[in-house]
């Protein structure tokens, strides 16, 4: 097949329907000349205008969804009237191997968010209390003139360890417009406390340098290889969805026959999509059942013992280092040497909620199925000993002989991608203050930043033993973390409303989110329809791409991009010419950004060739098995961990002597978990998962998307049924920390006892302070994770009753 044929049905293929279709290639002339019309940035808008045709040009979706994809957007007479998915020339050759980047329905219904009531329009002062509402149209110069005023008496008067740069996850372009554009500011104003951690992953960022030293199984694109695929709270095609994301590779791989196994308290959409064996285990419990499993493997002589002696720390005796106490080891603890219980499936059954002939099973399946694949999920590190599960999960692994070949690996991440592409950013100055804080106790630095030290009881600062001052100036671009994404809402609110603590906060936003209602100032931004930019992507397999990003639209009302305000805050603060270094245009920098990429690709374009094809793609690039050379030898290839090898017991976790962080990946009983006393007053846990409709919060206001898949409470039928609860009842879900109301969705998809209010929907309050739009962070803890000090929103116990 011909490319321009190629072209042809590839596009045919994305039209919603045969009239949409008909009446788009009558437009031009038929389907030759939709091929010919076909132009991926070689015209202007405003040629393609005159020339009387629908003009596509290639845009990214640029949102923290797990995946990244190519959007063609149809704009006529200077509106974009459709989105079509990935447009880009591929051979059908390709296709196995590098598939198309076709968005999800969050980046088809992009038309719906950027020309949504909710855009802010115009900057904006708050002119009431916090979080009433109350903001006031003001000119871009009064904004600016007000930030950068307080900018400088806040730094008169506290220093800048005052200054924090917020969270947030809503934008990824590389640049011009990127997250680096504020911390250049800061750190060229004086510096600012940094963060570290992350509301995705802090537990999973924290535990594996004590574990198996990097982040990734093999590349995604390998999954297929595998014979048994064994995911633990891993909702791929969800969290990873999208043409080229991780869940396409899962697909694949139950497509070609792997046999799949989830271990999940709900019954997930990859569950169903890929008819995978679901075990409906109790949320918290994994470590509990990876114990059983792992006894099982020794019991009946199972694992590999020429690994474990040679690659693993602590696994028996012989392996533990030389310091550790006796009965320290892993084999101890499953075997009950140290507290007399053994943990056997019976054991487990009891805590879990999986039948005890289950789990030996799962474990025998694991041990003799060659290759298997073990993965986890980000969902059950944000629970209450996150780090815990993360840790414990490679140990399955490295037992069952998966780690270091194809179709196997190290009981991690398979988001991996073997491909990276190597573009050129924004950069961001050395920043004169060292401090970092964990990016979800922002608030313990509002109210105490000054007692933060770097021990664990304190609150974890990084950098620095002491702050000299409490956090009194926020920007948050980008983000929803302020209010909506951070847990225990009514809290923060108390919090947010007491001026003298937090006295300035920025929000630079596209929509009017919760998080906005909370800010002093408002800025409106630009959407990636407005704008030039640059950002990257790979099939997390053998090939990665970058594309450019047109500008499709003039910014409306007055929207502007970050650069911009960033240029104009810095003239404002007299760091001006140090701020642009000799960029006097966004074109500047997308050169800088382009000069980066020819210089491990020499034949990528220049910036004004590059505006013109829009996308290049890097292809037949290897795919890597991740710790190949340390299974072939583990002393000249040794892990990033303090022993060079996969640490079951970590020496370096013992030294900080805290039962909440022990040496060994043991089962802990949550707090508000399975077995609390708590669940007599409030007898269900809740989770807060990602939703297929909302990229976090992002895409909560696109009306579509809310009637296509509605928030509602997931709650078991058996539960439902004692409670009289009928599907579509308007309910009552509480406990000490808030009320919200919402429907029930009764389904047999999620195990008794457990429910589930999807995270990302916006808070919004009643007179009487209900949410009634169904935000799951009016319930959830701000209670951090022991060592990481991260989010722990799946820890949560409930009660439910209908309206």
């Amino acid at each position: 097949m011909t490319e321009k044929n190629f072209l042809t049905k590839t596009l045919t293929d994305t039209v919603l329907s045969r009239r949409s279709f008909l009446k788009w290639s009558a437009a031009l002339g038929g389907t030759v000349a939709l091929a010919g019309g076909l132009n991926l940035g070689l015209k202007t808008v405003e040629e393609a205008a005159a020339a009387g045709e629908e003009q596509i040009q290639t845009i990214g979706c640029y949102h923290n969804c797990g995946g990244r994809c190519i959007l063609g957007a149809v704009v006529k007479d200077g509106t974009v009237v459709r989105i079509v998915p990935d447009p880009t020339p591929k051979t059908e050759e390709d296709l196995d191997t590098t598939p198309r980047a076709v968005p999800c329905l969050r980046g088809r219904s992009q038309i719906r968010r950027v020309y949504a009531p909710e855009r802010l329009k115009y900057p904006m002062k708050r002119v009431g209390k916090r979080g009433e509402g109350k903001f006031e149209r003001i000119s871009w110069d009064e904004a600016l003139d007000t930030i950068a005023d307080q900018m400088k008496r806040i730094k008169e008067e506290y220093g800048n360890e005052a200054f924090y740069f917020q969270y947030a996850s809503g934008s990824n372009w590389l640049g011009p417009d990127s997250y680096s554009v504020i911390p250049r500011l800061m750190a060229l104003f004086g510096g600012y406390v940094n963060l570290y951690g992350s509301y995705s992953a802090a537990a999973f960022q924290a535990a594996v340098p004590y574990s198996t030293g990097t982040w990734f199984n093999n590349s995604a694109d390998d999954l297929p290889n595998a014979k048994l695929v064994v995911m633990f709270g891993d909702n791929a095609v969800v969290t990873g969805a999208g043409g080229d994301g991780y869940g396409y590779w899962v697909m694949k791989a139950a497509e070609r026959g792997s046999k799949i196994v989830i271990i999940d308290p709900i019954m997930t959409d990859t569950v169903v999509a890929t008819q995978a064996d679901w075990v409906p285990i109790h949320g918290g419990t994994d470590v509990a059942m990876i114990a059983a499993m792992s006894y099982v493997m020794v019991d009946e002589n199972l694992y590999d013992k020429e690994f474990m002696a040679t690659h693993v720390v602590g696994f028996d005796e012989d392996t533990l280092p030389e310091d550790a106490p006796r009965n320290s080891s892993w084999m101890a603890y499953i075997m009950g040497k140290v507290d007399g219980i053994k943990k056997t499936p019976e054991w487990a059954a009891a805590i879990t909620g999986i039948p005890a002939e289950r789990i030996a099973n799962l474990a025998r399946e694991i041990a003799s199925v060659k290759p298997c694949v073990i993965t986890q999920g980000l969902g059950p590190q944000r629970r209450a000993y996150g780090e815990q599960f993360v840790r414990a999960v490679p140990i399955l692994a490295a037992m069952s002989g998966n780690v270091g070949i194809s179709g196997g690996g190290a009981g991690l991440l398979s988001m991996f991608s073997g491909s990276y592409f190597p573009m050129g950013g924004i950069p961001t100055p050395e920043n004169p203050i060292k401090a970092s804080i964990p990016c979800f106790l922002w608030p313990d630095y509002v109210t105490k930043g000054t007692e933060m030290s770097s021990k664990l009881e304190e609150g974890a600062l990084q950098g620095a033993e002491k702050l000299s001052s409490n956090m009194k100036f926020m920007f948050n671009y980008a983000g929803n973390t302020l209010i909506n994404q951070h847990s225990d809402v009514n809290n923060t609110i108390k919090l947010l409303q007491d001026e003298s603590l937090l006295e300035f906060i920025v929000t630079c936003e596209v929509a009017m989110t919760p998080s906005c209602m909370f800010s002093d100032i408002l800025l409106p931004e630009t959407t990636g329809f407005e704008a030039e930019e640059i950002i990257t992507g790979s099939s997390k397999g053998s090939y990665s791409w970058a594309l450019f990003n047109h500008k499709l639209i003039e910014p409306m009302y007055e929207c502007k991009g970050i650069l911009w305000m960033g240029e104009q805050l810095a003239d404002r603060l007299g760091i001006g010419d140090q701020f642009r270094e000799g960029h006097e245009t966004p074109d500047d920098w997308m050169r800088d950004m382009v000069a980066g990429a020819q210089q491990a690709l020499p034949d990528f374009p220049s910036l004004e060739d590059f505006k013109k094809v829009g996308y290049y793609r890097v292809s037949g690039q290897t795919q890597p098995i991740a710790f190949e050379g340390f299974r072939a030898d583990p002393v000249a290839n040794p892990l990033w961990t303090g022993t060079g090898k996969i640490e079951i017991y970590s020496p370096g976790l013992a030294k900080f002597n805290n039962k909440e962080v022990p040496a060994l990946p043991i089962y802990i009983p949550e707090w508000e978990g399975v077995n609390d006393p708590l669940r007599k007053k409030y007898p269900l846990m809740m989770q807060t998962t990602h939703w297929v409709a909302r990229s976090h919060s992002t895409f909560d206001n696109v009306d579509y998307l809310r009637e296509a898949h509605p928030q509602a409470i997931w709650i078991n039928a058996k539960d439902a049924k004692n409670r009289g609860i009928k599907n579509g009842d308007l309910v009552k879900v509480w406990n000490d920390r808030g009320e919200v109301h919402l429907p029930a969705y009764v389904t047999n998809r999620i195990r008794p006892g457990t429910t589930n209010m999807p995270q990302g929907a916006w808070y919004t309050p009643d007179a009487n302070g209900v949410d009634i739009r169904g935000c799951g962070n009016t319930l959830t803890n701000y209670r951090p994770t022991p060592l990481a000090k991260g989010t722990t929103v799946h820890t949560n116990l409930v009660q439910v009753e209908k309206l």
